[in-house]
């Protein structure tokens, strides 16, 4: 796990990315230039993670106000990046917090506003990812206690480093934990179609973090065997209800850890959570190119990257990125604020409300 965030940095009045279409296996860096790259990069998940999706979006404005902040430039800018992704709140919860810093300043004064903006909400984010290690530590402390062998935690997608600008999400309490020498071992679903759950293999790997990789539909028959302490996901939007969209996979494992009593937390900073939004059935879910479900990207063996086709080009598919998890199915929701039970959001909706949410 690095010390900085090597997802997303400024270069002078451009921007640098890790492009994570190439990982798991080229580390690749590419540089945005302008407004149009930036949310190219964002629609093609070059950059991707709830999180790191705002702070890209926000860097973004200030790629766009560079020559020319007038009103016409910030509402093209925003109304542009807000159509990239429809699901990742932070994206909207990013471009407000940019809309309000920026507005009311004269034209002129827009643009060094911009990038200090953006370096704000990408600072905050970092350190909501450490407050969340830690309430998370605290939980997986607890549940630890007594065991003889290592706790076994279960996550879906990723939601670490390569997702925030931090340590992660879900996976910062498992860093950590590991920091901390507490033995635990990370079942990692693989997240078909867009194997995301890769990128977390390849982060644990280079974080010295024991792990296994399994297929998706694993998941419900390691849980009925006892082989699952807890489960941990990140999220892309929190109802108020406490109701949960995140990758499209995860609304099975949480039946699962119910059907077996396995504890299963989100953890998610609160620029995640929309007080806006009542339920689940208010969630906005993309529908991305079927041809993610009909073709898979590799390597052969010789060792270049090479796209394979598992289903006709005509074939019927069918390819939702998320699913919502009922508050029902949640033991709790691991933020910078704490631990609270998912019932329990409108205790802080009037500070998320002060803090610019």
């Amino acid at each position: 796990m690095p010390d900085t965030c090597p997802t997303l940095r400024r270069d002078g009045d451009q921007i640098v990315i890790l492009d994570q279409t190439r990982l798991p296996w080229r580390e690749t860096f590419v540089r945005l230039d302008s407004l149009d790259a930036a949310a190219a990069a964002i629609r093609d998940m070059q950059v991707r993670g709830a999180p790191l999706i705002g702070a890209t979006a926000a860097f973004g404005i200030a790629l766009a106000l560079r020559h020319d902040g007038s009103d016409a430039a910030l509402a093209a800018a925003d109304a542009c990046l807000r159509a990239t992704r429809p699901t990742a709140v932070n994206l909207h919860w990013a471009l407000d917090r940019m809309q309000a810093a920026l507005r009311p300043l004269p034209a002129i004064e827009r643009s060094a506003a911009a990038w200090a903006a953006a370096e704000d909400i990408r600072a905050g984010d970092a350190a909501a990812n450490a407050a969340i290690g830690r309430h998370g530590l605290a939980m997986l402390e607890s549940l630890a206690a007594g065991r003889t062998g290592p706790l076994q935690l279960m996550t879906h997608c990723n939601a670490g480093w390569l997702a925030t600008c931090g340590h992660g999400t879900a996976l910062a309490p498992i860093y950590a934990a590991h920091a901390a020498g507490l033995a635990i071992h990370v079942w990692v679903s693989e997240t078909r179609p867009r194997n995301q759950g890769l990128l977390t293999a390849w982060e644990l790997a280079r974080a010295g973090v024991p792990h296994t990789l399994i297929a998706d539909n694993a998941a419900g028959w390691l849980m009925a065997e006892g082989r699952v302490d807890c489960v941990i996901v990140g999220a892309d939007r929190i109802a108020a209800n406490g109701d949960t969209a995140n990758k499209v996979g995860t609304y099975l494992k949480a039946l699962a850890a119910s059907a077996h009593g396995v504890p299963f937390y989100i953890a998610a900073p609160r620029s995640t959570i929309d007080f806006g939004c009542p339920s689940g059935a208010a969630i906005p879910i993309e529908e991305r190119s079927a041809d993610e479900v009909r073709i898979v990207a590799g390597l052969t063996d010789d060792g270049d990257t090479a796209r394979i086709h598992l289903a006709a080009a005509h074939a019927a598919a069918c390819n939702p990125a998320f699913d919502v998890t009922p508050a029902g199915l949640l033991w709790g929701i691991i933020g910078e604020f704490g631990i609270l039970p998912p019932d329990g959001l409108a205790t802080i909706a009037s500070h998320a409300s002060l803090a610019g949410h």
